[in-house]
């Protein structure tokens, strides 16, 4: 009966809050050592954190052993986790930031790895605004080709407009959560998602013939 006055207890809550509190329930568990909520973790972030990854370094070995370190970092951290962002926003950062070490440490050690991330880090000054022109490459309707098309491009765009536009149009994050998430300035994110649209377009541009498959639709960018 408690139990049950609890949950009417909040019963009038917002999708969204009920969301926050899901995530404090979690976070206390972790906390306090609960396998099951460990095993929660992994099920609802393993593939997020792995997909996020895997945009970034464009191998699979690669993402597969950043999502591991992702978690091994989380459980590591959990303790001293203080609700300054939300979960998933702490996840998304450590993911970001792994993805990134990686690309470094595959800098050092493989001929031809382009490193350009290294090139703008704490670099705000160099990028500035650029025009916006409106529609963006995920408008386009998602079909298997184009998906592969647009995965294609995707990977050869700069890594740090690539980080921010993955955020944004995958993963479908405000640029609050994106400034947070990369630790950089809400026109950053911006300016970094506006020239990573752009860099997308003009590596679609030079692969389409234009390919019947890929049909623009109405949309606006984000």
């Amino acid at each position: 009966m408690a139990a049950n006055y609890y949950l009417n207890l909040n019963s009038n809550l917002t999708a969204e809050e009920e969301a926050v509190l899901e995530d404090q329930r979690l976070i206390s568990a972790l906390q306090a050592g609960e396998e099951s909520a460990y095993e929660q973790l992994i099920e609802r972030f393993q593939g997020p954190v792995y997909n996020l990854a895997y945009r970034l370094l464009n191998d699979q070995a690669d993402a597969g052993d950043v999502a591991q370190e992702v978690f091994l970092k989380i459980f590591r951290n959990v303790g001293s986790f203080r609700g300054d962002s939300t979960l998933r926003t702490w996840v998304y950062r450590i993911a970001v930031n792994e993805s990134h070490n990686r690309r470094r440490w595959l800098f050092r050690h493989r001929r031809g790895e382009t490193g350009i991330d290294e090139c703008f880090e704490d670099s705000d000054s160099r990028e500035k605004p650029i025009m916006d022109s409106g529609e963006t490459p995920f408008d386009f309707t998602m079909n298997r080709e184009a998906q592969l098309l647009l995965e294609e491009a995707l990977a050869n765009v700069n890594p740090i407009f690539r980080t921010a536009l993955v955020l944004r149009e995958i993963e479908d994050m405000s640029y609050d959560e994106i400034a947070e998430i990369l630790e950089v300035s809400i026109g950053t994110v911006k300016s970094r998602i506006m020239r990573g649209r752009e860099a997308l377009r003009r590596n679609l541009a030079t692969r389409l013939d234009p390919a019947p498959s890929l049909q623009l639709i109405p949309g606006t960018a984000k």
